[in-house]
């Protein structure tokens, strides 16, 4: 029997917020934990629902605002995509619109509504997968070849909330994508930054030591990408390192 044309499934944003720890040079994603069923004490991805007077971009940066306490502008968020598997959260029909969210700095974190704690999580890179790391938690990221299909097929083993591990992937996925043409990453590291700080980004994203990536070589292939606007402040005797931004 087909359903009611007014029975309409919910609409949550969830956001991939992403930072980065210039000490540890660590790539990082914030994760809430939960307080509430149907996911009560699981780590997953912040999210809001849609409201009947705001966009979802506006919700985006909303679910920043009140989350963090940072007022972003437009620019530092992207949408990833739609996530609308029937049985993605049980018991509720629930659409995902999902954004990218670059935080160039890491305000003190306070659990909110609804989140039992709230931590930055770093991105620490396997042959196969990215993990999840932090104060002693860990959790396994979704391998390279598995398929959305057989994601959530096995959803209920899933360590994250929901789905928000395969979103975890595709995210990490697009940000991989893009660092040869659209390296929207290194937003994170503000509006200036050196090219070893963007080898340092880059490496964590291609799963290799930094050592292994040749300045003068990435001087010349993604070079193009960025605009000088100057030299770092020295830290020592030697020649200040160039600054640029992105295109």
């Amino acid at each position: 029997m087909a359903q009611p044309i007014n029975q309409r499934p919910l609409i949550s944003i969830t956001n991939v917020i992403w930072s980065f720890d210039v000490v540890t040079k660590q790539l990082l994603v914030l994760l809430v934990q939960r307080d509430h069923a149907p996911f009560e004490d699981t780590w997953g991805l912040p999210t809001t629902y849609l409201r009947m007077d705001e966009s979802a971009d506006e919700a985006a940066l909303r679910l920043v605002r009140e989350k963090l306490g940072v007022q972003l502008e437009q620019f530092h968020t992207e949408q990833l995509g739609t996530f609308t598997a029937v049985d993605r959260v049980p018991g509720e029909r629930s659409l995902a619109l999902t954004y990218m969210v670059y935080l160039p700095v890491k305000p003190e974190l306070v659990p909110g509504y609804g989140a039992r704690d709230v931590k930055w999580f770093a991105v620490t890179p396997r042959v196969d997968r990215d993990d999840l790391v932090a104060d002693g938690l860990k959790f396994a990221g979704v391998i390279d070849s598995q398929t959305e299909r057989d994601f959530y097929q096995h959803s209920a083993k899933q360590p994250l909330t929901a789905d928000h591990g395969l979103i975890l992937k595709t995210a990490l996925q697009r940000l991989r994508n893009r660092l040869d043409y659209a390296p929207t990453i290194l937003l994170v590291l503000g509006d200036q930054f050196t090219l070893k700080q963007a080898r340092e980004l880059y490496a964590i994203l291609w799963r290799q030591p930094v050592a292994t990536i040749d300045n003068s070589n990435f001087r010349k292939t993604h070079v193009h990408l960025f605009t000088e606007v100057g030299t770092a402040r020295p830290s020592s005797s030697g020649r200040p390192a160039k600054v640029y931004r992105l295109k």
